[in-house]
């Protein structure tokens, strides 16, 4: 079995998500107009999208370790 590194695991993660997330926004762009409030797949769209969208700005965060602090 290959072994990989957290980092290109990570990349390759954040690279997915960009498909992901491009493929989605093409998809809504040419997606017909929508009634307001009432197209559950044009929403279902706009959800996934959002997560999409989330999920990278988790990935793009620092990280914060806490760390005791010594008496």
């Amino acid at each position: 079995m290959r072994t990989q590194t957290a980092s290109s695991l990570l990349q390759k993660v954040r690279q997915h998500l960009e498909v992901a997330r491009n493929a989605l926004d093409a998809e809504i762009r040419d997606y017909p107009t929508p009634i307001s409030g009432c197209d559950a797949q044009y929403n279902h769209l706009l959800a996934e999208r959002r997560r999409a969208h989330e999920a990278l700005q988790v990935l793009e965060a620092e990280i914060h370790i806490p760390t005791p602090r010594a008496p």
